[in-house]
């Protein structure tokens, strides 16, 4: 079986880790017979610069998108050679707007999944008398974030007059359409999922609000708990945003699927990623009922553009999901076995201990971007269990 993959590396640092991706990504492929069909389109704030700054990215990209079995993106977002800050389009948006929420928008991506999950050997990023607290089987949970409404919705605008800014406003929108899907999508990722909240072993889903303040919330609130009666097996239980966030630092083992609005699941999630070790271990999937982007949710990393210095294991672990995914999807059974071999290669990287990045190991330990993403492959590569001839 043969499928079709668009690589949109990006920006940065983005070439560099989408670059070890592709190399484990190959490595499982060919011992199961899996024949990936790689196209690669240049997009983001550097090929807009290059284009004179016509488009961040080529003419008919959207098409290659939606024809695509997998979307695979490395990191977008590129400095302004003005200084003012990243390179922004003639519209306003970010150079890179195309390939992220372009696709998000047409793509009808609206679930955003991110699993947080703290593998062992890695160490998480909360510094203090109590950073030993936790362990592994503590830190285990999957995000879903509502992708496509709220305040990406581009609905706002600027008041300029005499061509200067002197308001601003963005509008957020909540649809009980956009709330019920996401909302459904958490519980079956629930029900799906092997694990359940590592503090009760109960499955549990918990809907992140402000619905003492905000009507779009109290709307999600609402539609959380109508659609979680179809689900008596898992309990359901919402939590206001402000105090959530101290909870998920002092508490995450009583965390199961946690399902929010697109903002506040954007801010929350990186929160989270300190509990498994750091943007270098954080994976998001952006999937719809028919197309499918992921990537790694650390941004292009200007400064270490070149360099062959950061975490590739989020976009490793981006494959890994994308793979579950389209096996899901299709039902080949050769894909969900490609991404086992590939988690199972990275766990062992890590417990090992090397060859690691500066962001796992320090600065004196580090390995280069590519010895890791080598070293992951070659496990990987060991881990794939054929599937025997008829």
């Amino acid at each position: 079986m043969s499928y079709q993959v668009v690589v949109l590396p990006g920006d940065g640092t983005g070439p560099e880790v989408m670059r070890e991706g592709i190399r484990v990504l190959e490595a499982v492929s060919e011992p199961l017979g899996l024949e990936f069909e790689l196209e690669e389109i240049p997009s983001g704030g550097q090929y807009y610069l290059a284009s004179g700054r016509q488009s961040d990215w080529p003419a008919g990209s959207e098409e290659r998108c939606a024809a695509a079995d997998l979307i695979l993106l490395g990191a977008v977002g590129w400095p302004d050679p003005d200084g003012t800050g990243p390179v922004t389009m003639s519209n306003g948006d970010m150079a890179g707007w195309s390939p992220v929420i372009g696709n998000r928008t047409r793509l009808d991506l609206y679930a955003n999944i991110r699993p947080v999950k703290l593998y062992p050997g890695v160490t998480h990023k909360i510094h203090g008398e109590r950073r030993t607290i936790w362990s592994p089987d503590n830190v285990d949970i999957v995000f879903l974030r509502e992708n496509t409404e709220g305040l990406y919705a581009a609905m706002g605008g600027t008041l300029r007059p005499g061509n200067v800014a002197t308001a601003a406003v963005d509008t957020r929108i909540i649809t009980r359409r956009g709330s019920e899907r996401i909302i459904r999508k958490a519980f079956e990722v629930c029900r799906r999922r092997k694990s359940s909240a590592p503090a009760d072993g109960k499955k549990r889903v918990t809907c992140i609000v402000k619905d003492n303040v905000l009507e779009g919330c109290r709307l999600f609130r609402d539609v959380f708990f109508e659609i979680a009666e179809d689900y008596p097996e898992i309990e359901a239980e919402t939590a206001i945003v402000d105090a959530f966030t101290q909870w998920l630092i002092t508490k995450p083992e009583w965390y199961d699927v946690v399902v929010t609005t697109n903002m506040f699941g954007d801010i929350v999630t990186d929160l989270a990623s300190v509990l498994q070790g750091g943007m270098g271990m954080a994976v998001g999937a952006n999937v719809g009922d028919h197309h499918g982007m992921f990537e790694p949710i650390h941004g292009s990393a200007p400064k270490h553009a070149g360099k062959d210095k950061v975490n590739p294991i989020a976009m490793i672990l981006a494959v890994k999901e994308g793979l579950e995914w389209l096996g899901h999807r299709v039902g080949d059974a050769n894909l969900p076995k490609a991404a086992s071999a590939i988690e199972r290669a990275v766990l062992e990287i890590l417990q090992q201990g090397e060859p690691l990045t500066y962001d796992l190991v320090g600065p004196d330990c580090a390995a280069k971007c590519s010895d890791v993403g080598q070293a992951i492959a070659n496990a990987a590569r060991a881990r794939v269990t054929p599937t025997p001839s008829a």
